[in-house]
């Protein structure tokens, strides 16, 4: 069959089963938007912004577990993917990026719109391709699903010149090909495994940590039998909320810099942590000379790169979580070991819980966690998603909804993208269409992305875009509260800021402002059951801060706030009473 290399390129797609492309046409990529005009297949939805098109495909990736793609154009098309790259390497979210380029023949001389995309992607990307030869279009698309969505995931960037695009080919799809020197090891070292289960049976304070490769692997189930079958409480970082559900007794919830006390106490104490599809990075280590010195520490997973990268490892295992831990439970089960006695683990664990829960006050004010803990109570039961900025409102996010779902909280982790909310929950609405879809927002990253409430209109997306809007930037606010004397530089956004109800409105969508705390409860029910685009604006109180927090440098035992009932003073002088009482990592009676 004598096709085009655009017309190759959908065939392609349509071999690897993509049925939805989130883009922004240009004009390099007209020939391939051509191809796309009459494909009944593959469905186009079109963005305002390319950034928004790369963080659609990614948000579409972690709800469903597909590979996400997206298609843009040369130049500043391709320029403005690149937050959205880099944002789903930091995350390993499997996407595809396809990128128009200009002629082949005019590469290198600063052709109108070139940039050299795949140069400047080399940093974060798992793999770029510079398409050369129209004859090896399929054989490339077929390999950049395969490193997008195997081994670690991770997005792969095609680049296809317009001459290619425009070249004719014999079409034929290659099936079964080998990459040469990709191999990842799926697998984990029987020895190694052996030796985890005999230090998992005795030990008497383990602490499971469970990250985002638990979601890639889809090991969540396994890990809840390991968890029940050993009893070991679990706690999971932001990359990871979902995949033990946050309900359960053994759940730890969050650990880290605003992970709760109780599982950064726990972290501290333990004499075990078995750490699967994590990488220890600083927003959990804290101080890293400090971390959990007490613990033997087993390591799981599929990179080989992150075992002992930032914190030394006893036991690295290097495999696909799933089929690691599966080998780990049946390991486990075979040990006639008299299991150590954890009940006095439980009991400190049960009191750490009982004195320092999440909290929040409660005075006739719009607090932040109050509009998030109604959103967890109303969503309770149902297919829930929950996208969210970046900030303050991505960390209340995290601590007051409930996840008790894999693939049912979405966030920008290790790259901190802000404005990655809206078009996260337009990929993952379009990905799972039955599911309700939250994005839990900040007035300062909404702004980042507020054009794309016109792909929501387009698209009757039933989205609820919930804007905790305290007029600033507020975490940046917070650290200058906190270290900074409160010199406020920058951060105030009243002054400016749109009226988001009437934004809404100019969109053709629904838009409602909550100032009375009385209302949000009904106003969220309402808006759950009506299934059509919402945004809510909820005037939250101004300078409400995110608790606990680590300092940067802190042992993550040394946290700030937390502690019901206490001003930030006298939570402060607490916290250090404490450190002084105890030592580092030692039982806090």
């Amino acid at each position: 069959m004598r096709i085009t290399g655009a017309e190759a390129l959908i065939k392609s797609l349509e071999m690897e089963g993509v049925d939805v492309i989130f883009g922004y046409p240009g004009g390099v990529v007209l020939p391939i938007y051509d191809a796309l005009f009459d494909n009944a297949t593959i469905r186009h939805i079109l963005v305002r912004h390319e950034q928004c098109a790369g963080h659609a495909a990614d948000g579409y990736a972690r709800a469903t577990g597909k590979v996400g793609v997206c298609l843009v154009t040369s130049g500043p098309g391709a320029t403005n993917l690149v937050t959205a790259l880099a944002n789903a390497w930091m995350d390993s979210i499997p996407m595809v990026a396809i990128t128009g380029q200009v002629a082949t023949h005019v590469l290198g001389t600063d052709a109108f719109q070139e940039a050299d995309i795949t140069g400047i992607t080399i940093p974060v990307t798992k793999h770029n391709y510079l398409v050369k030869d129209v004859n090896q279009l399929p054989v490339i698309v077929r390999q950049a699903f395969q490193l997008a969505g195997s081994g670690r995931p991770g997005p792969v960037l095609i680049d296809i010149p317009v001459d290619i695009s425009k070249a004719e080919i014999d079409f034929k799809y290659p099936k079964n090909f080998t990459i040469p020197g990709y191999k990842p090891t799926y697998k984990g070292h029987a020895k190694q495994i052996k030796e985890a289960a005999k230090l998992i049976v005795q030990a008497e304070k383990p602490v499971i940590y469970a990250g985002g490769g638990i979601v890639k692997a889809g090991a969540w189930d396994e890990l809840k039998e390991l968890a029940e079958l050993a009893q070991i409480p679990v706690t999971t970082t932001l990359m990871g909320k979902g995949v033990f559900p946050d309900d359960h007794p053994l759940s730890l919830r969050m650990l880290g810099m605003h992970g709760t006390r109780y599982a950064n106490y726990a972290i501290m104490d333990s004499d075990l942590i078995l750490a699967v599809g994590v990488r220890f990075d600083d927003r959990v280590t804290g101080k890293v000379s400090t971390f959990a010195p007490h613990a033997k520490i087993i390591h799981i997973d599929i990179d080989p790169a992150e075992i002992g990268k930032n914190v030394p490892v006893d036991i690295p295992i290097v495999g696909d979580s799933k089929v690691v831990l599966t080998d780990l439970i049946a390991a486990i089960k075979k040990l006639s070991t008299l299991h150590a006695d954890k009940m006095g683990w439980y009991e400190l664990i049960a009191t750490w819980k009982k004195k320092y829960p999440l909290h929040y006050h409660q005075d006739g004010v719009i607090r932040p966690e109050y509009v998030v803990d109604k959103i967890s109570e109303l969503s309770k039961g149902r297919e829930t998603i929950v996208t969210t900025g970046v900030g303050q409102n991505q960390m209340w996010a995290a601590q007051f909804y409930s996840a008790n779902k894999p693939r049912s909280f979405i966030s920008s982790g290790g790259l901190g993208t802000m404005g990655f909310g809206l078009p996260a929950a337009i990929g993952a609405q379009i990905g799972r269409p039955d599911a309700l879809v939250f994005d839990i927002d900040g007035d300062g990253s909404i702004q980042m992305v507020s054009q794309d409430l016109a792909t929501v209109a387009a698209n009757k997306l039933p989205i609820i875009i919930a804007i905790l809007n305290n007029g600033y930037l507020g975490m940046v606010r917070q650290w200058q509260e906190l270290f900074y004397n409160r010199r406020y530089s920058q951060v105030d956004l009243n002054v400016g800021t749109p009226n988001f109800v009437k934004l809404a409105d100019a969109y053709g969508i629904k838009g409602i402002q909550v100032t009375q705390v009385e209302d949000v409860e009904a106003v969220l029910g309402q808006s759950i059951e009506s299934r059509e685009p919402v945004l809510i604006d909820f005037a939250v109180a101004r300078e409400e801060n995110v608790f606990p927090m680590v300092a940067p440098g802190a042992s993550i035992d040394e946290m700030l706030g937390g502690i019901p009932g206490a001003s930030l003073s006298q939570m402060i002088d607490e916290e250090e009473e404490e450190n002084e009482s105890y030592p580092i990592g030692s039982c806090r009676e």
